[in-house]
């Protein structure tokens, strides 16, 4: 038990609870529980570190991975069969289609003699995805026990509450037990248990109190925490290595690790720079918006024909009505500044006329822009892909909805986030704005 408690921190009720639930091993457990709560509570890692310290029989599934009937009954029916087979031995595959089959199955697999007179736990992670399976399966899970008649709990753990998952028709209620939200003196006790043996506890509990200070009120989920620690305390005792400062000098140290802080703060949940290429922008002290590609706005998947919308919008939006000539029109007469495209590369109007219509219309230039610095769709854009751009605010309405001339809409995306989308479609667009000219 104290060994539980040095594995198990700031979950000392669920603990206790699940204790006296899974009762002795020849006793018969509870037939079902329910397990609820946030991502990153703790629930799959205390029941998967009560279940292996206690040395219980059990089989952890995960229900993302399998993602069909077949392959979830498979999955358990093996697992067991290789629990219940001797290590000389190698167990055979065995397959399942059906419910049935799976009730038939496990009464014959847990006959062996490592699986009797003791409970079997099977451990469902992510049990959402039950309800988009047969409806038989759910109820079937829950009253396991009795249709079998062995010794068997079935664990469902997952982020919403019983409520979402009980069936019109009834079935039986499984015991359900919450996992609450880490309180920020949790988080600062199980972040700082985590601390280097070179440094002692102290010095790193300071660095996880300035830590929670920056990204507590954004973010609460452990796992991100721990990631974010982990990419940021080399940057934090720097000056404890160089012997500028030392330990307690937590103000030069704050000082040191504020704007390293201050980035992480765009890329938190976003994971779209990996851990060595945040350690190069801190170690050539960079802005991540430098990087190719690398931000938390410079990367968004949209659909290929919305891409071009959004770069027609930006160009319709930041260039001014009347340099329209000069980039969208070919004859477009004397202009000061010459050769500010080569002669092998496309003007924005071919470009887009590379665009073909289900029916075969091409597109140009002149569809995408309106003459008043704003974008203005016409007939032959497709609403739907503008609805969701609107959506995710990377166009706004400008003007009213009742405009004679329909609506109007200017692009709010940064230059980093447009320059990273035009590269996906292979297109230069700092060549087609007047500023960069």
């Amino acid at each position: 038990m104290a060994h539980l408690e040095n594995l198990v921190l700031c979950r000392e009720s669920q603990v206790s609870t699940l204790q006296s639930l899974f009762g002795e091993r020849h006793h018969f457990s509870f037939p079902s529980i329910f397990i609820y709560g946030h991502t990153a509570s703790g629930k799959t890692y205390v029941t998967q570190t009560l279940l292996k310290t206690l040395e219980l029989p059990h089989v952890f599934v995960n229900c993302v991975e399998c993602f069909t009937l077949r392959l979830l009954l498979e999955q358990i029916l093996n697992k067991l069969n290789h629990l219940s087979s001797s290590e000389d031995a190698c167990p055979t595959h065995i397959t399942c289609e059906t419910f049935n089959d799976f009730v038939r199955l496990f009464k014959q697999v847990t006959k062996a003699e490592s699986l009797k007179d003791q409970t079997v736990y099977i451990v469902l992670d992510k049990a959402e995805y039950l309800r988009d399976m047969e409806a038989n399966l759910l109820p079937g899970f829950l009253r396991l026990q009795e249709l079998t008649d062995r010794n068997v709990t079935v664990i469902l753990l997952s982020e919403i509450v019983w409520e979402k998952f009980r069936p019109n028709t009834g079935c039986f209620e499984p015991f359900v037990l919450y996992f609450p939200d880490y309180s920020i003196g949790n988080l600062q006790k199980i972040l700082s248990h985590d601390h280097p043996p070179e440094y002692s506890a102290d010095f790193y509990a300071a660095y996880i109190n300035i830590l929670l200070g920056v990204f507590y009120t954004v973010c609460r989920d452990l796992k991100e925490l721990r990631h974010l620690a982990v990419l940021n305390f080399p940057k934090y005792c720097e000056p404890v290595v160089k012997g500028e400062a030392s330990e307690r000098d937590t103000r030069k140290l704050w000082r040191n690790v504020e704007p390293h802080l201050k980035k992480a703060m765009q890329t938190v949940y976003l994971r779209e720079i990996s851990s060595s290429q945040w350690e190069k922008i801190q170690k050539d002290d960079t802005d991540p918006g430098q990087l190719k590609g690398l931000s938390a706005y410079t990367h968004v998947e949209l659909p290929y024909y919305s891409k071009f919308i959004l770069i027609a919008a930006y160009l319709a939006s930041y260039n001014p009505a009347r340099t329209d000539k000069r980039f969208f029109l070919k004859h477009h007469g004397k202009i000061k500044k010459t050769n500010f495209l080569k002669k092998h590369e496309k003007c924005l109007r071919c470009w887009v006329s590379d665009l073909q219509r289900p029916h075969g219309a091409p597109c140009s230039a002149e569809c995408f822009l309106s003459c008043r610095r704003t974008f203005l769709p016409t007939a032959f854009l497709e609403l739907p892909l503008i609805t969701s751009l609107v959506t995710l605010q990377l166009l706004t309405l400008v003007g009213h909805d009742d405009q004679l001339d329909g609506p109007k809409y200017k692009c709010t995306v940064s230059l980093d986030f447009i320059r990273a989308i035009a590269r996906t479609v292979n297109f230069d667009i700092i060549k087609y704005l007047y500023d960069f000219l």
